[in-house]
């Protein structure tokens, strides 16, 4: 009923403190791991979230959203009302890490126009405290954490679709040049969320796949895996890692916990399969759900439904009401490029993209290598903090490709210039929760707007498109010849009787040339008879 996010132990490894929306808002916990006893210490209508320890156990920063803006705010775990507001700025700071020396606070800000790692020194004034630590524009970077001994950051850069976890370190308390160099700076390997071991010897991380999340490990001081990736059951909302001892009410938790068996979020109910058609499942409707043809695959009916009805419980509004499309038959073509879409297979919805032009409906890139992905986030009917959670990254905006900026038409778009505020939903995690799976861009996303094909998402149950093909048609209908393209006719004009006729210049035939004539060759003389006269004998 309720989620825990973000948990940070104490220096002491006595306590626990995380964030929770256990009564109704998102509030920070402390929990004693001595007597299992918890600890409500904010309590507002806001969001608050992912503390981090001063060394001395005495005080937590943490991220906070108020008046529409995230900031870094100071709090004594003593007593409560002792806060210290430490940001105060129109970007967004968040992702607090308090260094083990106390003296300074790395947090991720956007106030350079992109995430960077910024660092906060409590010792100088409010003119002088912020520097900017990763300076890498090129390279998104988040999550940062101290090593144990407060000599060295690690964080993670995106680039290019690359998420990498990024070592640089850093001079003593007081020094003045931070400015990561190329001795100071490598990278450690493929991380998203990294944390160290207490002896500073290896950093643990989650690792993100599009529809999968996997936790590893890298060792600090020389290449290799620590730990070969495992993959997790869902996403990673926070990863600490300390002292703790092993106490009896630690084990009971533990025990207990071992002893759950998690309810099915859905149970397909299958159709009987006729014995006619090759007991190929068949398609079952979508009741109270307007699309072109509101049929989803028999498989997975039950858990579009369960889906839906979890998107009303924690959005307010019934968004799933109304489909782009679901169920597309074989002779409705789609857009070219997508003839091997899930949409055909009964496996696939499209999500009604009307609401981002109306601003309930948003999509923020993650580029993963050199394919494109998005993440949906669906806008909640009230924003008093009770559902959702403030944007941390900013979103995309396809409309902008169409502003005459020859660069973002040719990027398909930008990324919004500010964070927007108010509270969102994260539509993929729910999604992918039931099974839903978001879908890559085609290669044309850039230029064709549903090639990005950001609103729909596929149940595939580990089947490939042909396999999923032939659930519900027989293999005859996948047997088709390669199309063959006909020849181009020549285009004839057609006469029109109020046009006069463009006259065409006819060419004058030439005179032919008479040969002038010859002189006649004159015969011989005649013979002279008397000479060729032969005379008769005896005459």
């Amino acid at each position: 009923p309720w989620d825990d996010i973000t948990p940070a132990i104490s220096p002491d490894g006595q306590n626990v403190a995380f964030s929770s929306n256990r009564n109704g808002y998102w509030d920070i916990y402390l929990l004693d791991l001595n007597t299992s006893d918890i600890t409500r210490l904010t309590d507002t209508l806001e969001y608050e979230a992912a503390p981090t320890w001063s060394p001395d156990n005495q005080w937590l920063a943490y991220e906070a959203y108020f008046n529409g803006d995230l900031e870094i705010w100071i709090q004594s775990v003593v007593t409560k009302e002792q806060t210290i507001q430490l940001t105060n700025n129109p970007a967004a700071d968040f992702s607090p890490a308090w260094s083990p020396d106390g003296r300074r606070i790395v947090f991720v800000s956007n106030r350079s126009g992109e995430d960077e790692v910024w660092l906060a020194d409590l010792d100088k004034s409010e003119e002088l405290r912020y520097v900017n630590v990763s300076q890498n524009p090129s390279n998104e970077d988040t999550h940062p954490v101290w090593s144990p001994d407060g000599e060295s950051l690690v964080w993670v850069g995106e680039q290019d679709g690359m998420r990498q976890l990024i070592l640089m370190g850093l001079p003593p308390t007081g020094g003045t040049n931070i400015t990561p160099t190329a001795t100071q700076e490598h990278q450690v390997g493929s991380g998203d969320w990294p944390v160290w071991s207490t002896d500073g010897e290896i950093i643990l991380t989650s690792l993100e796949s599009p529809n999968r999340v996997y936790l590893t490990a890298y060792r600090t001081h020389y290449p290799g895996l620590a730990l070969p990736a495992l993959e997790l059951p869902g996403p990673v909302h926070g990863i600490s890692w300390g002292k703790v001892e092993s106490t009896a009410p630690l084990q009971a938790i533990y025990q207990q916990a071992a002893q759950l068996t998690p309810t099915p979020l859905y149970a397909p109910v299958l159709t009987a399969l006729p014995s006619d058609n090759g007991e190929r499942y068949q398609l079952s409707q979508l009741v109270g759900v307007q699309a072109p043809q509101p049929y989803l695959h028999d498989m997975t009916d039950e858990s579009y439904a369960a889906l839906r009805t979890r998107i009303i419980t924690d959005a307010g509004w019934d968004f799933l009401s109304t489909l782009e499309n679901a169920y597309v038959p074989l002779t409705a073509p789609l857009d070219p490029g997508m003839g091997n879409d899930w949409l055909y297979t009964g496996r696939a919805f499209a999500l009604n993209n009307l609401p981002i032009n109306a601003g309930w409906l948003l999509v923020t890139r993650e580029d993963f290598g050199s394919e494109t992905y998005w993440r949906v986030y669906v806008r909640p009917l009230y924003q008093d903090g009770s559902a959702g959670i403030p944007l941390h990254d900013q979103p995309w905006d396809f409309n902008s490709r169409n502003n005459g900026n020859t660069t973002t038409y040719e990027q398909g778009g930008a990324e919004l210039a500010a964070i927007p505020s108010g509270y969102w939903i994260d539509f993929t995690d729910r999604a992918r929760a039931y099974g839903w799976e978001r879908l890559p861009a085609l290669t044309t996303w850039r230029a064709s707007y549903p090639a990005a094909r950001f609103n729909e998402f596929a149940l595939m149950d580990g089947l490939d498109w042909q396999t999923a093909m032939l659930d519900i048609y027989p293999p005859e209908t996948m047997i088709t010849p390669s199309p063959i393209v006909p020849p181009t006719r020549t285009l004839t004009p057609t006469p029109l009787f109020f046009v006069t006729p463009t006259p065409t210049s006819t060419p004058t035939p030439r005179p032919t040339f008479t040969p002038i004539q010859t002189t006649p060759t004159l015969p011989p003389a005649a013979p002279d008879l008397l000479q060729t006269l032969t005379p008769t004998p005896g005459g």
